[in-house]
Formats: structure tokens, C-alpha cells, sequence
């Protein structure tokens, strides 16, 4: 059984993935919960995983190009990409995005996520 984990968004450490993306995440056995902090301009590349994947951003907007399909998510809005549909996002505005993935970010735990560095 996972352990109750009582958490607030300071306590867990940011990294800094490069000039203009900051990422927090927690995760357990079923799910990554991440916070990003964006800058305008930032683009994260075209890319795809094996992860469901809920954005919700908090504050800004993200211009997302899904499976060649632009949408832009504004502040309060929810996102859902399927698995494995190849996706990208460029902050529009400096943005805090609250994402949740299932399952678990593995390719982060491994630190093999060299297209958000």
C-alpha cells in the first residue's frame, strides 16, 4: 500500500530544465502530478509518450498543436491528449501549468527527457 502523502507545492524541489521551464512533480504507483512554471516564448517540442495526459493550466495560456491540430488553453481550461498522439505547447503568455499523467512518468524518474532540457 502507497503511503498518504500530505504535500504543498514548496516542498517539493523545482528543476530548473532550462532557462524558461520550471518543473515540480509528484508521483505514485498510477499517476505524476507535475506543476510547470512557463515563460512566453518557451516552446516544448513536438513529442509523444505512452502516458495519458490531463493539462490544466492555472494561469496563462498554451497554444498546444495536437496530432497537427492547434488549441489554445487558457487560464481555468483543461486539455486531454490520448496516449501516444504526438504533441507540442508554446507558453503564449508566462504560464503555470498543472499537468497529470497516467501511468507514472518513468522517462523523468530516469531523467530521460531531453527535449524539455
Amino acid at each position: 500500500m502507497i503511503p498518504i502523502q500530505h504535500l504543498d507545492w514548496t516542498s517539493i524541489p523545482t528543476e530548473t530544465l532550462n532557462p524558461q521551464i520550471e518543473r515540480q512533480f509528484v508521483s505514485t504507483e498510477h499517476v505524476t502530478v507535475a506543476r510547470f512554471v512557463l515563460k512566453k516564448g518557451v516552446v516544448v517540442p513536438t513529442h509523444h509518450h505512452p502516458n495519458e495526459q490531463i493539462a490544466f493550466v492555472v494561469s496563462g495560456a498554451l497554444k498546444f498543436t495536437v496530432d497537427g491540430r492547434e488549441i489554445l488553453v487558457r487560464t481555468g481550461e483543461v486539455l486531454c491528449i490520448p496516449p501516444n498522439v504526438p504533441h507540442s505547447a508554446e507558453a503564449v503568455e508566462d504560464t503555470v501549468d498543472v499537468d497529470v499523467f497516467t501511468p507514472p512518468r518513468a522517462d523523468w524518474l530516469a531523467k530521460d527527457d531531453a527535449y524539455l532540457r
